[in-house]
């Protein structure tokens, strides 16, 4: 199956709805003070995965433009607006963009501070070289066409500038069960695992990335040093809170029972988080 899907408005037209009706981080917030539910959705995301804060390095861009690519529910965006002398966050759907900005009403981050607008990672509506930081969590694998989003990024980045991703790695622990429930089980020994992955992982078309095929992604758009690393996410060990489709008691049981220490035990090899950090040249015309 190949990596790139090209041009697919349906496709991405389910992508968004997949995410309007459940902005990522959502589910385990509830309570009713809204102030205290976005610090519940905070407290969630940095516990399950703590090795964001390392990577992104929030406090850093004193001075520097960043781009935000899907804000969720503004947990990131709401640090690198605290620390940034400009933050643009951009997402595809409402949902999103409504939840952001109700967030930083509340913790009262001035205007004059960011910016927030509804878009397409494939299709950004910024100038060339607009850009110090492009920062993008989870969700460049999701767009139908990757590769364009990258070279997007690439545009908007002034030279010198840098972009910090995650994206979705082959092989994976998530990845291994996805294949074992929807193609082992099934005798469908036809469906690879990124077919597994593509087909039930989230929103349709998600895509994975062996290290080598994300760096040489990157590395023919244009980007140099280009760093990577592998980490294993709260889906890789199940310590995600079930969605309303892994709610029934068979889930439960494999919850309770699943072997977390081993997957701890073997490393971060396997994980479906592939963190990558690369640079523009300078020398960029």
């Amino acid at each position: 199956m190949s990596t790139i899907i090209g041009d697919s408005p349906e496709l991405k037209s389910e992508v968004k709805q997949h995410w309007e009706n459940e902005t990522c981080g959502t589910r385990y917030a509830d309570d009713a003070d809204r102030k205290r539910y976005f610090e519940e959705i905070s407290a969630a995301r940095y516990s399950l995965e703590p090795y964001i804060k390392s990577f992104a390095d929030f406090t850093t861009p004193t001075g520097k433009s960043i781009l935000e690519i899907g804000v969720g529910a503004g947990a990131d965006f709401q640090n690198w607006c605290e620390h940034a002398a400009h933050a643009t966050g951009i997402d595809l759907t409402e949902r999103a963009i409504s939840l952001t900005g109700e967030r930083l009403a509340l913790t009262s981050v001035p205007k004059e501070r960011y910016r927030l607008l509804t878009g397409d990672a494939e299709n950004l509506p910024f100038d060339d070289n607009s850009f110090d930081i492009v920062y993008s969590w989870g969700v460049l694998h999701h767009t139908p066409d990757t590769r364009r989003a990258y070279r997007e990024v690439f545009r908007v980045l002034k030279p010198g500038g840098v972009i910090k991703t995650m994206i979705y790695h082959h092989p994976s622990w998530t990845g291994l069960m996805l294949y074992a429930q929807h193609a082992l089980a099934r005798g469908n020994f036809r469906e690879s695992m990124k077919e597994a992955v593509f087909h039930h992982l989230e929103s349709p078309g998600t895509k994975t990335y062996s290290v080598k095929e994300a760096r040489q992604m990157l590395s023919e758009i244009g980007f140099a040093k280009i760093e990577s690393q592998t980490r294993l996410s709260p889906g890789d060990l199940l310590t995600i809170k079930p969605s309303e489709k892994y709610s029934s008691g068979f889930y439960k049981i494999i919850w309770r029972v699943y072997p977390r220490w081993l997957v701890r035990l073997l490393g971060d090899r396997w994980g479906l988080a592939l963190l990558l950090a690369a640079g523009k040249p300078i020398n960029e015309e």
